[in-house]
């Protein structure tokens, strides 16, 4: 179960409480009675070692598989949109 800080909007009184996270925040400062709001920190987590990047235990053909397409297999794919698209627009003239 996580602990959750909280802070008093009126006496700034910090109050640390574990709770599930199926279970209600807290709303009441037990000192004042004054409204407990959440406390959210940055989380303190370090990836140490290999492993972590894409770059790190890949093969020789594998790190062709990250890279973008050719430009000649990009240039196949607008001929058939504008083919469809002259198609359709064919069509619509033909209809009229």
């Amino acid at each position: 179960m996580p602990t959750y800080q909280y802070r008093c909007t009126s006496c700034d009184t910090e109050v640390e409480a574990v709770q599930k996270f199926t279970d209600d925040p807290l709303t009441d400062c037990p000192e004042c009675d004054g409204s407990l709001r959440k406390v959210f920190n940055a989380v303190g987590v370090v990836f140490k070692g290999s492993g972590f990047y894409a770059t790190d235990n890949r093969s020789k053909g594998r790190t062709n598989a990250a890279k973008p397409a050719t430009a000649s297999a990009e240039g196949s794919k607008p001929e058939s949109k504008s083919g469809a698209a002259s198609a359709s627009s064919t069509g619509a003239s033909s209809a009229a």
